[in-house]
């Protein structure tokens, strides 16, 4: 499968790093491979991040295109509201049909409680590694920064969503386009 195109989801409280710095990720990566990144929500109605950082959503469900790739940020948002939300798990059921899902932090609860990590490899922030480890159908990767079980990978906390971008450019893409973005975001 070719990527040419990924949704990042966002909702309320969502943790800003975890959806921003992978974005910063694949916006570099445009630069040298046909990648178009877009944000999509339960509605088009404008979110406010767990900072307050407010975006107003490219597309709703309703109106989203076919990604090739969801990204499901962490944060409170996730343990508190996306997780019990049947419209997002749906919509990332839906999703895995067609594409991979990616979740950075406690992103992974939300894809765990769409059954989207069940007999997978997962992480997630280390302060939810347990309540992850609740799903005994995941086995859960207490010391990885990320995981990559294709179409399904998942990260550790926060900045470990970088990493995890990092990676899976490498994996769709090639080693010289990860180490490229790498070298212009100055990651090291």
């Amino acid at each position: 499968m070719s990527i040419k195109s990924i949704g990042i989801l966002i909702f309320n409280d969502a943790e800003e790093l975890d959806f921003i710095g992978p974005l910063e990720v694949f916006g570099m990566a445009s630069n040298w491979v046909d990648l178009t990144i877009n944000t999509v929500a339960e509605q088009t109605q404008t979110v406010k991040a767990r900072y307050g950082l407010k975006i107003q959503p490219d597309y709703s469900f309703a109106d989203a295109p076919a990604f090739d790739v969801v990204l499901v940020p962490g944060g409170i948002g996730a343990r508190t509201h996306a997780r019990h939300n049947s419209l997002i798990l749906d919509y990332l059921r839906q999703q895995q049909q067609r594409g991979w899902v990616v979740s950075v932090c406690t992103g992974a609860l939300v894809l765990s409680a769409a059954g989207l990590l069940d007999g997978k490899q997962a992480t997630t922030h280390y302060t939810a590694l347990d309540l992850l480890a609740e799903n005994s159908q995941i086995t859960v990767e207490r010391q990885q920064r990320y995981t990559i079980t294709p179409p399904i990978a998942t990260s550790a906390g926060v900045s470990a969503g970088i990493d995890l971008a990092l990676a899976l450019l490498e994996t769709w893409f090639s080693p010289e386009l990860r180490a490229q973005v790498a070298e212009r975001i100055e990651w090291r």
